[in-house]
C-alpha cells in the first residue's frame, strides 16, 4: 500500500488463506481442471505459439497470446497457496521456457518483427469500433504477460521473474518514448492497449522505479488525449460509462484496475474521482442482478456497456468483463477498505462468476445470460482463462488487514485465515457456517496473546435485522464509516462471534422503459412514455435465484403477482445442501420452483435460466 493512502485494507497472501464451501469448491475443480489441463509445458499450443520459429512468421495480429500470462497469474496464486506440487513445477517449467524466448530488446510477443508493437502503425481508419489500422494485440498479451511474471515472482521468489517483466516495460516505454500513441495499438479507440497502465502502475508499485511511473502516466496522458477515449476527464465529468470510447466492458473496467493502481502510486484526487464516478455509474446502471456487468442491446458489438436505464433480460455478460469487475473491486477495496466493495465481490464471485463455471473447472461459459440457455464454450476462448483467474482471485479478498490493525472479514464463506497483529501475534479467524445457503456464521477467534483489537464484521447489502453476538451476549448492529461493523475488544482464544443474517426470498423488480422527450411549439418540455415492460426476480440472501422453463415450446414465463405479502405466497422448502428451493405459489397457473442461478437446471451445457419473469399487464 502505498503512503500517500492512509486508509483501506492490506489484502491477505494466498498462503494465510483456507477457503471451503463453495469457494473451496471452486478453487478445487480449477486447479485439477483448466490450470492442470489447458497448459503444462511449452509443447502446449497456448504457449508453443511464443517460440521463435512460429513467432517471426505470424502476421495473423490475434489475442491468443493472452492465454499464457493469464495461466502465469492464475497458477500463480494458486502455487502461492501452498500444496500444489505439480502446478508448481508447470510454473516453473513453463515460465522459464518463456524466459528462453525473450528478445535481446525484451520483447516476448508471438508477432513478426514488422508486426510489433515497437513499429509504428499506419494512420487509424475511421470505425465503429476504433481498430488500429493493422489487426494487433501485442500490448495486451505484453500487459497479461507482465501480471504474469509478477504473480509467478511473487509465488516463486527468483528474481528472473521479475525481470523478466521489467525487461518488456522497459521495452514499452522505449517505444512510447520514440514518440508512438499507444492508442494507435489497440481496439475499442485505444482501450486494448491502454490496459498497460495497470501492470505498468503494478510494477512501480513493486520496485518503486521511477521510469515505470513515468510510463503509467505517459499511457494515460495518451489515452486522455485521444478524443473518443478521454478516459480521465469523462470520467471526472461523470460521463457515462457507455459512452467512453465504444463501452466496452472488459477494457474500460481494466483500464480502471489500471487507473485506481496509479491512485495507489500517486495518491491525485482526479485519479479518485474518476474512478469513483464510473464505479458508481456502473455499479448503478450496467450491472446484471448477478453482479456481472451486460451488454449486447442494440450494439454490434454483445460486449458493450448498454445505453444508460437500457433493461433487457436476453442481455450478455462477458465472463472477461466478471473478471475486470471484481478486480476493479479488489483494488478500491485496498485502497478505502470499504464494506460496499466487498459486498460488490460476493454478489458477484456466488453468481455470475460460478454460474459461468462448470463443475469440473475446466469448461467455463463464455457468455452468461439472466434469461437464456447455458452454453459452453470451446477452443481458446479468452473467457476460460478469465474465468481461472477470477476464481483465484477469492482467495486473497476474503479477509483484510485495515490501516489502524484492526482486522476483517470481506467475504462469508466456510474457511479459515491467519493474520497478524501488532499486540495480539497470529490471530487465526475460522468460519464455521453454511453461507451462501444459511445466513448463520460463527467466527472463532484465537489470537496467540490475547490482546485488544478490532474484528470488522460486514453485514450484506441484502440483510434485514441482522444480529450480532460475542460469546452469547448481543452487541450493536452499527456500521463504522467503513461499513463494516467493529467489535473492538479485549480478544482470547476460544473467543465466538456469531452473525445471523436472516435469509428470505425478496422479490426484484426492473423495467425496460422507452420515454420519447421533446419540446411543444411553446417550448414546454414534454415526455411522453411509449413503452414499459415490467420483469421481477427472485433473491434468497447472496444468490439471485431463476427457474427453468414450465413447458416445451414458450422460451419465457409471464406472471400476475398475488395480492398481499409475497411472504404468504413464496415458500421455502427443505435445503438438501445447495440452497432451498423457494416455490412462487400462483393464481391461475401452476407454480413456479426456483433454485440458485448457478445451478438452476443442472449445470451442464444446454441448461435454461430465467432469472427475470415479466409481469401481465395491470387493468
Amino acid at each position: 500500500m502505498s503512503a500517500l493512502i492512509s486508509s483501506g485494507q492490506q489484502l491477505i497472501a494466498p498462503s494465510a488463506v483456507q477457503l471451503d464451501g463453495v469457494f473451496g469448491q471452486m478453487l478445487a475443480a480449477n486447479r485439477s481442471g483448466r490450470l492442470s489441463h489447458f497448459i503444462v509445458d511449452e509443447h502446449s499450443p497456448s504457449i508453443g505459439i511464443f517460440g521463435q520459429a512460429h513467432k517471426q512468421q505470424n502476421q495473423e495480429g490475434d489475442w491468443y497470446g493472452e492465454h499464457a500470462g493469464k495461466w502465469l497469474s492464475a497458477t500463480a496464486r494458486a502455487v502461492a497457496q501452498g500444496n500444489q506440487p505439480e502446478l508448481e513445477a508447470n510454473l516453473r517449467r513453463v515460465a522459464d521456457w518463456l524466459i528462453s524466448q525473450q528478445d535481446d530488446d525484451g520483447y516476448l510477443g508471438n508477432y513478426a518483427a514488422d508486426r510489433r508493437f515497437t513499429v509504428p502503425q499506419p494512420p487509424k481508419p475511421e470505425s465503429w469500433n476504433g481498430e488500429p489500422a493493422l489487426r494487433t494485440w501485442d500490448i495486451w498479451t505484453h500487459s497479461y504477460l507482465i501480471l504474469g511474471f509478477l504473480e509467478t515472482w511473487r509465488a516463486l521468489g527468483d528474481d528472473r521473474y521479475l525481470q523478466a517483466a521489467r525487461r518488456i516495460a522497459d521495452l514499452c516505454w522505449q517505444a512510447l518514448e520514440s514518440g508512438i500513441d499507444i492508442t494507435t495499438l489497440g481496439n475499442h479507440h485505444g482501450m486494448s492497449a491502454t490496459v498497460l497502465l495497470d501492470p505498468a502502475a503494478d510494477l512501480y508499485l513493486v520496485t518503486g522505479e521511477p521510469r515505470y511511473l513515468a510510463l503509467a502516466e505517459k499511457i494515460l496522458q495518451q489515452a486522455n488525449a485521444n478524443p473518443r477515449l478521454a478516459l480521465l476527464d469523462k470520467g471526472i465529468a461523470n460521463e457515462d460509462a457507455a459512452f467512453i470510447a465504444t463501452g466496452k466492458a472488459y477494457q474500460l473496467s481494466w483500464n480502471l484496475v489500471g487507473l485506481a493502481k496509479l491512485y495507489k502510486a500517486t495518491g491525485k484526487a482526479d485519479y479518485k474521482l474518476a474512478i469513483d464516478n464510473l464505479w458508481n455509474n456502473i455499479r448503478n446502471q450496467h450491472l446484471t442482478l448477478g453482479g456481472g456487468p451486460w451488454g449486447g442491446v442494440a450494439h454490434r458489438s454483445r460486449e458493450v456497456f448498454n445505453a444508460p436505464r437500457t433493461f433487457f433480460p436476453q442481455a450478455y455478460v462477458e465472463t472477461c468483463s466478471v473478471l475486470a469487475w471484481m478486480q476493479l473491486n479488489r483494488e478500491l477495496l485496498a485502497i478505502t477498505g470499504h464494506a460496499r466493495y466487498a459486498d460488490e465481490l460476493e454478489r458477484t464471485a456466488y453468481n455470475d462468476l460460478l454460474a459461468a463455471m462448470a463443475p469440473n473447472g475446466e469448461d467455463w461459459c463464455y457468455y452468461t445470460f439472466p434469461n437464456g440457455k447455458r452454453v459452453h464454450t470451446t477452443y481458446w476462448r479468452c473467457c476460460k482463462s478469465s474465468g481461472a483467474m477470477a476464481v483465484e482471485e477469492l482467495p486473497q479478498i476474503a479477509y483484510g488487514t485495515a490501516a489502524d490493525g484492526g482486522l476483517r472479514v470481506n467475504l462469508y464463506g466456510a474457511g479459515q485465515a491467519s493474520l497478524r497483529h501488532a499486540e495480539a501475534g497470529r490471530v487465526t479467524l475460522q468460519q464455521h457456517t453454511r453461507y451462501p445457503f444459511d445466513g448463520q456464521v460463527t467466527l472463532r477467534v484465537t489470537p496467540d496473546t490475547s490482546a485488544t483489537f478490532g474484528i470488522g464484521v460486514r453485514i450484506p447489502a441484502w440483510a434485514e435485522d441482522a444480529r450480532i453476538q460475542v460469546n452469547g451476549v448481543d452487541v450493536p448492529v452499527q456500521p463504522g464509516e467503513d461499513g463494516f461493523v467493529q467489535l473492538h475488544r479485549p480478544w482470547r482464544a476460544g473467543d465466538i462471534v456469531n452473525v445471523a443474517l436472516p435469509m428470505q426470498p425478496q422479490l426484484q423488480r426492473a423495467a425496460n422503459i422507452n420515454v420519447q422527450e421533446s419540446r411543444a411549439p411553446d417550448g414546454s418540455p414534454v415526455a411522453q412514455e411509449v413503452l414499459r415492460w415490467e420483469y421481477v426476480a427472485l433473491t434468497h440472501g447472496p444468490l439471485v435465484y431463476a427457474t427453468g422453463l414450465i413447458d416445451g415450446y414458450k422460451t419465457e414465463e409471464t406472471l400476475k403477482l398475488p395480492a398481499g405479502d409475497s411472504s404468504q405466497w413464496l415458500r421455502v422448502g427443505e435445503d438438501r445442501g445447495e440452497g432451498a428451493p423457494v416455490t412462487m405459489q400462483l393464481e391461475c397457473r401452476a407454480p413456479l420452483v426456483f433454485e440458485p442461478y448457478y445451478r438452476c437446471g443442472g449445470r451442464g451445457d444446454g441448461a435454461w435460466r430465467l432469472t427475470w419473469l415479466s409481469l401481465a399487464p395491470v387493468d
